[in-house]
């Protein structure tokens, strides 16, 4: 399947790119978003792209421009990798959170019950547990939790009972035998959508730290950001959006003081950052042409300015 870029070019104009600017593409998946950055930036200008995905990073090996690189890195480790790269300040930062379409249509990756493949999912394929490796080990209880949890599920602990049941038969080392257990498991269906599809989520999340990995980056952007930078951060389910939102707003809004504290209005602490405009969807024709597209929810802030003391 042809990989199509989602919010491609209301993202790249939210970021507001300066010809000469320092950008960051914090998860390249196929680069629909790093090259149409590139197209802006003049010969002043860098990008730098990360992506934990090894077949993401090859495919960056395709872009020789200099005044791109590729790293591979997950964007939790942002500012470690700009120190690493003399980068002082980026004037801009985009993260596109979640799993990318290229990972979902790849069977061997095991992310998606459309195919019966091995139970891999994990999006840096280097390192780490595979969902059947995790999923042969782990107790009942953590199940449960992560099913509910990340996955928004309300049959978790029927779920988590039934696979700890299973595994005891026989290794749950395929998407199939993960789907078909689920299938049995859930007793009403959503629908439209198959019933394996919340604890398919929450086992990817969980296994790629993906919430942590938010919760990670986000401060360290607004630490890394120039005044004016922009954030642009694209997510993809109701978990990944709430943190972002939330995060965003406390930013703007500044430190809390109590209620009627004796300070003057120019002492009162200011956001670190300005929201810009509300949350931004895919058009209805984008949707048509990507139904991926449907969940995607854009959130953009800005750097304010550092105030004098």
């Amino acid at each position: 399947m042809l990989h199509e870029t989602v919010l491609l070019h209301e993202a790249i104009e939210a970021l507001q790119i300066k010809p000469d600017g320092v950008y960051v593409d914090g998860t390249f998946g196929r680069g629909g978003h790093s090259q149409l950055i590139l197209q802006k930036l003049d010969a002043a200008g860098r990008l730098i792209a990360l992506d934990k995905d090894p077949a993401a990073v090859a495919a960056a090996q395709a872009i020789t421009d200099p005044r791109f690189v590729i790293v591979h890195s997950g964007f939790a480790h942002l500012t470690k990798l700009l120190n690493k790269l003399t980068v002082e300040k980026m004037d801009g930062v985009l993260l596109d959170l979640g799993v990318s379409s290229p990972q979902l249509d790849d069977e061997q990756r095991g992310f998606s019950f459309r195919f019966d493949a091995p139970l891999d999912m994990r999006m840096d394929t280097s390192s780490g547990q595979t969902a059947a490796e995790w999923l042969a080990t782990v107790n009942e209880s953590l199940l449960g939790e992560v099913i509910r949890d990340y996955g928004e599920e309300r049959f978790a602990t029927q779920i988590a009972r039934a696979l700890v049941a299973a595994r005891q038969e026989k290794t749950i080392s395929t998407t199939r035998q993960l789907s078909e257990i689920v299938a049995q498991a859930v007793r009403t269906r959503e629908p439209g959508k198959n019933p394996a599809t919340r604890t398919f989520q929450a086992i990817r999340i969980y296994l790629n730290q993906e919430l942590e990995e938010i919760t990670q980056v986000l401060p360290q952007c607004v630490e890394c950001l120039k005044p004016g930078g922009r954030i642009v951060v694209i997510s993809f389910h109701s978990l990944e959006d709430r943190m972002v939102k939330h995060f965003l707003r406390n930013m703007a809004q500044g430190d809390k003081l109590p209620r009627n504290l004796p300070i003057r209005a120019a002492d009162i602490p200011k956001g670190r950052l300005r929201l810009i405009g509300k949350a931004i969807h895919a058009t209805s024709q984008e949707v048509a042409t990507n139904p991926r597209a449907r969940s995607a929810v854009m959130r953009v802030a800005e750097r304010v300015g550092e105030t004098d003391d």
